[in-house]
């Protein structure tokens, strides 16, 4: 199928090659930034490459700045990107493997919301962040090196179970507004070795809500470069800005109904992932059947394989922890076009958004990375 991003940029390669940059040991500079004594990655939720290319009038600071294109890997989605910024590998490593995924011993886990998935009861006192995600993430390595860390982002993620998995390390800088983010943003890049992340999510829900490229969605924009307009011109010196994304979108157009499809039911014992990137998991002994009868019933409307197809063709990195393995559906699907997998009963929400994202479309799969600097 070829979906493997081979040698092409990685987000996962942003934060260490900005660690890189600020000198500190055990990182390597992969990606096309200037030394500097500071740093700072604002990703921007949803803002992938394609949409940013198709609305550039709306974007006139960021379509002006220099960018290169990255990949997000798969799945394209926040619990999976941010966790790439966060620990500088890709979604085989790290293990955020969707939306939500399999954990053994405690059955499908929502990666936002840290709750059984869909709707279940609060996990966090059960399945420990630190343990599904134990890796040392790049803001603690940073701030043990003595590099002023911040993770600027929404004060209601402040002890998130996300945050603790992904983010942990700097010291978290809670903010409510476009107008609090950029002042803190600001803030925390004055001392003179700084390594900031500030993170924006309206874009992402908005297109959620809307779709990609609604009148909405682009309005959300223009707001976002405004926030992009007022960290460059407040740049100190010394300073590297990267605006990278976790993941595009892509408008549903067609569903298919995991809830009202027999075909695709039987067999399983749990579904994971989101709409345009199911994890499946059979029943003991079922696997090849329901294999079968998922390639059979999505046709050319998906792309459908085996947990061992996925690892070996690269879906998610050169590389697969045994840890995360069974986190990974002994089936895989990622849809193709604007089809959209969908669960009316069991995940309602979800069903009624019309923007999606999750599957490997250049619309989903692709984000930028948009540079300003002030070391000249």
């Amino acid at each position: 199928m070829g979906h493997a991003d081979g040698m092409e940029p990685h987000l996962c390669q942003v934060t260490p090659t900005m660690l890189a940059a600020l000198g500190v040991p055990g990182f390597t500079r992969t990606l096309e930034l200037p030394e500097a004594s500071r740093a700072c990655v604002l990703l921007i939720d949803g803002l992938g490459w394609d949409l940013l290319a198709e609305h550039a009038d709306c974007a006139p600071v960021l379509h002006s700045l220099r960018a290169q294109r990255l990949s997000v890997g798969y799945p394209a989605t926040t619990a999976a990107g941010l966790a790439a910024v966060g620990t500088g590998v890709p979604s085989g490593e790290h293990g955020m493997a969707g939306y939500s995924f399999a954990v053994p011993g405690t059955g499908v886990v929502n990666a936002l919301r840290w709750c059984r998935h869909p709707d279940g009861e609060d996990l966090t006192e059960q399945l420990r962040p630190e343990d599904v995600q134990p890796r040392a993430t790049t803001f603690e390595r940073a701030a043990a090196a003595g590099v002023a860390t911040r993770v600027v982002s929404s004060a209601q993620f402040a002890r998130s179970s996300l945050t603790r998995a992904v983010l942990r390390g700097g010291r978290y800088v809670g903010v409510h507004a476009i107008g609090d983010l950029a002042a803190e943003v600001l803030e925390a890049l004055r001392p003179p070795r700084a390594f900031v992340y500030g993170y924006h999510s309206d874009l992402d829900l908005v297109g959620h809500l809307y779709g990609p490229g609604s009148g909405a969605w682009r309005m959300q924009l223009r707001q976002v470069d405004r926030l992009v307009e007022s960290v460059v011109d407040g740049l100190p010196a010394g300073a590297v800005l990267a605006i990278v994304a976790d993941h595009g979108m892509v408008r549903v157009e067609e569903t298919i109904d995991l809830d009202d499809e027999p075909r695709l039911r039987a067999g399983v014992r749990a579904f994971g992932g989101e709409v345009r990137a199911r994890h499946v998991y059979p029943e003991p002994g079922a696997e090849a059947d329901v294999l079968a009868a998922w390639r059979e019933v999505l046709g050319d409307r998906g792309w459908v394989c085996s947990r061992d197809e996925a690892i070996a063709e690269g879906w998610f990195g050169p590389h697969v922890d045994e840890r995360v393995r069974p986190r990974i559906g002994d089936v895989v699907a990622a849809a193709r076009g604007t089809v959209g997998l969908v669960r009316s009963g069991a995940e309602p929400r979800e069903t009624a958004l019309a923007g999606q994202h999750g599957s490997f479309t250049a619309a989903e799969r692709y984000v930028p990375m948009a540079v300003a600097d002030t070391t000249g």
